[in-house]
């Protein structure tokens, strides 16, 4: 039996989910540029280095989504998750999973993406687990900012570490897209970059981790 690990932007969708995500759902256009240009000082301070991916990322969802009610944001994110599967997936992606299942592999999504969708796009894919960035709420109200570390980079590989103690004894398969997945594909048995940039490519060559185009 394997443990099969894939990541989501980028690896298993073409393209950033949380993007659109948040600028699609449907709120007054009034409503959604005021969020912007509040979100404009955190952006600032980001370009500054005085604020991480993590906070720059909660600080977004605040700005524009915060006090959303929770029946608000189920209802968006039951519209935006099967869009999203019927035209925004690579089709060698989905043919991986379905091998993996096939073949008896216990899947886990992981993604630095928050949990206002990524658990609804797992169970629609299929999967076993998935672990992904959280967010906070107040009562039936969406805060925004997170609940829990932003899962990239060096907490990818320390969340995939947890899974092989986890999981003793299986072999491990890790797929991601990004140099910031470096991390934790360095740790698989079988890892994979998915139509990587060029940097990440070469970063990818020196740990020997091969790469692969998926469309």
């Amino acid at each position: 039996m394997q443990l099969a690990v894939f990541d989501l932007d980028g690896t298993i969708t073409r393209r950033d989910t949380l993007l659109p995500y948040v600028m699609c759902f449907p709120m007054s256009p009034f409503r959604k540029l005021w969020g912007l240009l509040v979100f404009l000082g955190p952006l600032l301070l980001f370009v500054l280095g005085r604020r991480d991916h993590g906070q720059l990322k909660g600080a977004f969802i605040h700005s524009v989504l915060g006090a959303q009610t929770r029946s608000r944001i189920e209802h968006w994110t039951a519209r935006f998750v099967p869009a999203l599967l019927q035209r925004g997936v690579f089709a060698d992606a989905l043919t991986r999973i379905a091998q993996h299942k096939q073949e008896g592999a216990r899947l886990v999504l992981m993604s630095a993406s928050t949990d206002l969708y990524v658990p609804a796009i797992g169970t629609a894919l299929g999967f076993d687990e998935v672990i992904c960035t959280g967010v906070r709420w107040n009562g039936d109200r969406l805060d925004g900012h997170l609940s829990t570390p932003n899962r990239r980079g060096p907490e990818k590989a320390l969340r995939f570490e947890a899974l092989r103690q986890a999981h003793p004894g299986l072999t491990t398969a890790a797929y991601g897209n990004a140099g910031s997945d470096l991390d934790h594909l360095q740790l698989a048995n079988h890892p994979l970059l998915i139509n990587p940039p060029t940097p990440a490519r070469h970063q990818a060559a020196k740990l020997a981790i091969p790469c692969a185009h998926w469309q």
